[in-house]
């Protein structure tokens, strides 16, 4: 009878509203920004009045065709504020120059830059606020794998599945995100206390930003406003960096301090997992403050996320210290729903040294939501899992203590970081066989994969 009210409380309970669109920097940065530059016949161009009048424009250096990368962040920081994403009908910055019987605002006090809506220029606007992205030119996607014991992080080239740069200069680097636009990596540097901001297109340190502790794993937001650094140093925090400043805004607490850090899927929420308080603390990205906090009977160890038909968040996959496997979370009921432990070989021994207890520790999803991916350090493999019946695949050998995993963007291959035998493996999601083994660096642990830009 208990079951049957809870299955009809849940039946009744009301769907999530649709995930926000995103809104893009780098078709703000290439293509609305432009228009404000733009003179129009009779017209004063937009810069001339809002370099002081809100919403601002960051003023133009002497000379200047343009702006740089830090003022244009700043820009889009700034005018994303007056835009209603997914709907230009209702964005302020659309309405109100545009003229009244075309759908405009009756008045605005720089006059009316476009007489209907299909002039070129709302087009553009329009283009954006429906989020739009401009493809990256000159980008490549790349698998980028830390190094736990080492100063310095492999970029591997997917194509030729093999090492084509190294950045270095950063010792202990734990952590590392790639910024949406591909122009920035931000990695962790545990032995300095900082965010360190690579250049992609040279792959050089550019800015050390101070944390609040030593850090641990990060995470950057989907429209690249901020990254997310996970504080383990007691009593724990989530650092907020502003990338447009690249500088520490705000040191959030919660309980616990934090081993690993995550944007979800749909960008509403940032989730930090403390192994110490065995808590999962969920903050509200819009505001920045604890939304909610689950505490589990384990240390919080790597997590994944999936996801409802509206991209809004439906589960936490979530390993525990000392757990061989994983536990999953309802994310709207913020309760632990089930847990799945690997398979254990027969006949094989476990591996026992170094587990740092934490005998399966990384997880992946593919993009398409299908398959997860978790490694076992018991029995040197990662275990593949059908979605979203968690039905185990296979089971693949890779090495000693492999670690933490990354999927490329098109879906097409896992790279898991095997620590024991400083490699990252690459395994086939279709075949799911090992297809590659690449020298890396000193005890390989934390990666990422996404598009870097080049030019």
């Amino acid at each position: 009878m208990a079951l049957l009210v809870i299955a009809l409380l849940l039946a009744q309970r009301p769907d999530p509203p649709p995930a926000a669109p995103s809104l893009d920097y780098v078709f703000f940065k290439e293509r609305v920004q432009p228009i404000f530059l733009q003179k129009r016949p009779g017209h004063v161009r937009c810069v001339t009045c809002h370099d002081h009048r809100s919403p601002l424009l960051q003023p133009l250096a002497p000379g200047a065709g343009g702006w740089t990368e830090e003022q244009s962040r700043r820009n889009f920081a700034m005018w994303k504020q007056f835009v209603v994403p997914g709907n230009p009908i209702k964005s302020p910055m659309l309405l109100h120059p545009l003229a009244e019987a075309a759908g405009g605002d009756r008045f605005h006090a720089g006059g009316k830059h476009w007489k209907s809506q299909s002039d070129p220029e709302w087009q553009t606007l329009a283009a954006w606020v429906s989020s739009q992205t401009v493809p990256a030119p000159g980008g490549a996607v790349r698998v980028l794998q830390t190094n736990a014991a080492g100063d310095d992080i492999h970029v591997i080239d997917p194509a030729s599945q093999s090492v084509v740069a190294v950045i270095e200069d950063i010792e202990v680097p734990h952590g590392v995100a790639i910024a949406p636009d591909g122009t920035r990596i931000y990695v962790s540097d545990e032995a300095l206390t900082t965010l360190d901001v690579v250049d992609a297109r040279t792959l050089k340190v550019v800015k050390r930003i101070p944390l609040s502790g030593r850090p641990n794993n990060v995470d950057v937001a989907k429209d690249g406003a901020h990254v997310y650094v996970g504080i383990r140093q007691p009593p724990g925090a989530v650092d907020v960096i502003d990338t447009a400043s690249l500088s520490n805004v705000k040191s959030v607490p919660v309980k616990g301090e934090i081993h690993n850090v995550y944007v979800t899927p749909d960008g509403r929420h940032v989730v930090a997992g403390s192994i110490a308080a065995s808590t999962i603390s969920v903050i509200d990205s819009a505001t920045h403050t604890l939304a909610w906090t689950l505490t589990l009977s384990a240390g919080i160890r790597p997590m994944a996320f999936t996801r409802n038909p509206d991209g809004s968040t439906r589960q936490i996959i979530v390993q525990l210290s000392d757990f061989h496997g994983f536990a999953v979370v309802d994310f709207a009921a913020r309760k632990e729903v089930r847990r799945i432990t690997l398979p254990d070989p027969p006949g094989e021994e476990k591996e026992t040294q170094g587990l740092q207890g934490s005998p399966s520790h990384g997880l992946a999803i593919t993009p398409d939501g299908k398959m997860l991916w978790a490694t076992s350090k018991y029995y040197h493999s990662v275990a593949a899992y059908s979605l979203p019946d968690f039905k185990l695949l296979k089971v693949v050998k890779v090495g000693l203590h492999p670690d933490w995993l990354t999927i490329t963007p098109d879906g097409r291959n896992l790279y898991v970081a095997v620590a024991g035998e400083d490699t990252t493996v690459v395994v086939d999601n279709k075949t799911m066989k090992v297809v590659k083994t690449i020298p890396v660096g000193s005890v390989p642990k934390r990666n990422a994969s996404g598009v870097l830009r080049t030019n």
